[in-house]
């Protein structure tokens, strides 16, 4: 049995280009912006054991300044623990982070999990027990923006058929964060209009409609514009239950909820509340690979059909071991704009718009853990802080 010897947190900063300051007063204020450099900061987790096995990952979305705190606060208690208590660390860290909102479990979660696989020889998928090797795709579109990119009805619904072209089957945009209801519908009923049943077409609010009413008016263009499911509609961040139920029974589309929901015991408890119809889980948010599988077997459960939130070699994993799912999340993506996660990949894996198949599919991988090789070299030379925990 090994055990474990070391844990380095990196902290790691690099610079995006055409991307700045795009909005005022909203919950996201990045976008597209030409010309513009932006540094952005994420971290990286190495779990080292003393028979020189290493478990590593690298965050995306979810890798912002307060979850690094809370993971330097968890990967203390490792050093000379056995790795695969992965359930108990699962439970413990759940207690001790229930003051906040969880966030920096799930990236240490996930370096056990890749630890794991390739101690065993196998990838994640295929330790949880694997359903696919691939899965179809979606291009999840950044928000609209007044400044030359998603700018127009027009300017989406041409991303929507470009898109389209390369070989994508469904879409899903997000839409301007100033939550005009007209102005949304509105672009729902355009992009039907434009790309009819070519795609399936998918509506993320983001939070951003100001009321119910808002959300009533936007969701019956979804109904009109048949779509296939209606995300996070309005600015309660998609926590209320009730209004979410309400919502449901005035409005045919199927809701995706608790993006923002955290915990399996909420999750649930939103399932029963008959708050949504798609369940929402990601394992950077929800407190690892292991809180995800959760997640999705609770869903299967109920019949339900669970969405992974956003890319990643962990969030691969997942969806390829899970069978309750429909689509894989390139989030995401502009006409003029790449997804800007960090590029810290030496074996040419990538969550961009162009990495998906002819047939519209982005593959499982299949190499040990994550099944991805790192590129400490790039990483190395971005870090400007560096944690180490010991015996």
């Amino acid at each position: 049995m090994s055990r474990i010897e070391r844990v380095e947190v990196f902290d790691f900063t690099y610079i995006v280009e055409n991307i700045g300051i795009a909005f005022q007063d909203a919950h996201n204020h990045v976008g597209y912006l030409k010309g513009g450099r932006m540094p952005m900061s994420k971290y990286a987790i190495i779990i080292v054991c003393d028979d020189g096995s290493r478990g590593e990952y690298v965050t995306q979305w979810g890798g912002t300044r307060s979850a690094l705190a809370q993971t330097l606060q968890l990967v203390a208690d490792l050093p000379g623990r056995d790795p695969d208590e992965r359930e108990f660390f699962y439970k413990e860290w759940n207690r001790r982070l229930c003051h906040t909102d969880h966030m920096g479990q799930g990236p240490v979660d996930i370096a056990l999990w890749d630890l794991a696989g390739k101690q065993s020889g196998k990838s994640v998928a295929d330790m949880i027990g694997r359903y696919r090797s691939e899965i179809l795709a979606y291009a999840s579109t950044y928000h609209g923006d007044h400044t030359g990119m998603l700018d127009s009805y027009d300017a989406y619904c041409d991303f929507a058929v470009q898109c389209r072209e390369m070989g994508y089957k469904a879409f899903k945009h997000h839409g301007w964060f100033e939550g005009d209801a007209k102005v949304e519908a509105t672009l729902i009923q355009k992009l039907r209009e434009q790309i009819g049943e070519s795609l399936t077409l998918m509506y993320d609010a983001a939070s951003d409609l100001q009321t119910f009413g808002d959300a009533l008016y936007v969701g019956r263009a979804c109904d009109d514009a048949e779509y296939f499911w209606y995300e996070d509609p309005y600015k309660d961040n998609s926590m209320s239950s009730f209004s979410h139920r309400k919502l449901r029974s005035l409005i045919k589309t199927p809701l995706l909820i608790t993006e923002h929901v955290r915990a399996l015991e909420s999750k649930c408890d939103f399932i029963l509340a008959d708050g949504t119809d798609f369940v929402r889980t990601d394992p950077e948010y929800d407190m690892g690979i292991t809180g995800a599988i959760k997640t999705a077997r609770m869903a299967e459960a109920f019949g339900l059909d669970v969405e992974v939130h956003a890319c990643g070699p962990a969030h691969r994993q997942v969806v390829g071991a899970v069978q309750n799912t429909n689509f894989y999340e390139i989030a995401t993506v502009g006409p003029k704009l790449p997804n800007i996660l960090p590029p810290c990949y030496a074996c040419g894996y990538k969550d961009d718009i162009d990495s998906i198949g002819a047939d519209g599919c982005v593959p499982i991988p299949d190499d040990p853990g994550l099944g991805v090789v790192y590129d400490w070299d790039w990483l190395n030379a971005h870090t400007t802080q560096r944690h180490v925990f010991s015996n």
